[in-house]
C-alpha cells in the first residue's frame, strides 16, 4: 500500500519513475541485508551466552565467510576465530567461502525456508559459492542447532 502511494506521489513522469524504482530496489536490498545482519548478530549472541553449551560449535574453529549479491546491494562477512564470532558490514579479504545470492528475493527465499536447499538454490541459479564448501556445511549445522534450540526441539 506504501508502495502503490509513494508511486501516485511521485510518478509524473519517467524520470521520476526510474528514480523510484532504483529507490525501491535500494530499500529491498538493504532490508535483506539488514535481515542477514540480525540474523548472524543473534547467532554471535548465541555463541557469547553459551546457552545450551552453543559455543563448542566453535571452539578451535577459524572460518572467514562472506555473503554478497551479485549487484553489490548485500555485503555481510562473519569471521570465526579464538572462540568468538563477529560480524562485519562489508567485505573482507581472504574469505574461505563466498557466498552469492543472485539478488535480494534470492536472499529472503533462501533464509526463510524451512528446509533450505543450498544444491537447489545452485541449479536455479540464486546461489553460487566461491571457496571450501565445508565452511558452508559448518555454517549449515550451525544455524541448523540454533533453529532446533530456538524452536525449542533440543
Amino acid at each position: 500500500m506504501t508502495d502503490n502511494l509513494l508511486a501516485t506521489l511521485f510518478s509524473q513522469n519517467a524520470a521520476t519513475d526510474v528514480i523510484f524504482q532504483k529507490w525501491l530496489d535500494n530499500m529491498q536490498s538493504e532490508s535483506a541485508e539488514d535481515f542477514l545482519e540480525l540474523l548472524l548478530k543473534g547467532m554471535s549472541l548465541v555463541f557469547e551466552l553459551n546457552l545450551k553449551d552453543f559455543r563448542k560449535n566453535i571452539e578451535g574453529f577459524t572460518g572467514r565467510y562472506l555473503f554478497a549479491s551479485k549487484d553489490k546491494g548485500i555485503t555481510v562477512s562473519v569471521v570465526f576465530d579464538k572462540g568468538k564470532m563477529k560480524v562485519y558490514e562489508a567485505a573482507i579479504d581472504g574469505a574461505d567461502i563466498v557466498i552469492t545470492f543472485r539478488n535480494d528475493k534470492a536472499l529472503m527465499d533462501y533464509i526463510l525456508s524451512p528446509k533450505p536447499d543450498i544444491l537447489g538454490s545452485m541449479l536455479r541459479q540464486d546461489v553460487t559459492l566461491n571457496g571450501n564448501l565445508n565452511y558452508l556445511y559448518k555454517f549449515a549445522f550451525m544455524a541448523q542447532h540454533l533453529r532446533l534450540m530456538a524452536t525449542g526441539e533440543i
